[in-house]
C-alpha cells in the first residue's frame, strides 16, 4: 500500500532519482525552459522552487546548500544575483507547467516547464 506516501518514485532508485532531478533543475535554471514528461515536471517544480527560495534568502548557508545541489558553480552565483530582483515580490509559484502533445514513440504525456 502507498497510503500517504507523497514522493513520486519515477520508476528509479533513490540515487538515480536524485541525480535526474539535480540535472533537470540545473538545466531549467540555465535555460529557463525545458521539455520533459508531465510527471517529471511536476516533481521538478518543488525542487526548483526550493532553490529559488534559497537564492532569495541569499545567506551563506543558503548559497552552500544550493552549491551542493546544483552542478554548475557559476550558475548558482548568477541565480543568487538575479533571484532577489526577479522574484522579490513573489511568495512562491516561480515555475509554470504547460502541457504539450504526447511523445510520438511511447505516447507519454509531455510538458514544458518554465521559470516565470
Amino acid at each position: 500500500m502507498r497510503h500517504r506516501c507523497r514522493v513520486k518514485k519515477l520508476s528509479k532508485p533513490a540515487d538515480q532519482r536524485r541525480a535526474l532531478l539535480r540535472s533537470l533543475a540545473t538545466e531549467l535554471i540555465r535555460h529557463g525552459k525545458i521539455t520533459t514528461t508531465l510527471i517529471r515536471a511536476k516533481v521538478l517544480r518543488s525542487e526548483v522552487e526550493k532553490m529559488i527560495t534559497l537564492a532569495k534568502n541569499g545567506s551563506l548557508s543558503a548559497r552552500r546548500e544550493a552549491l551542493g545541489y546544483i552542478f554548475d558553480k557559476q550558475l548558482v552565483h548568477a541565480l543568487f544575483e538575479q533571484a532577489p530582483t526577479r522574484y522579490g515580490d513573489r511568495q512562491g509559484g516561480y515555475t509554470r507547467i504547460l502541457r504539450t502533445v504526447p511523445r510520438r514513440g511511447d505516447n507519454a504525456k509531455m510538458a514544458i516547464i518554465e521559470l516565470v
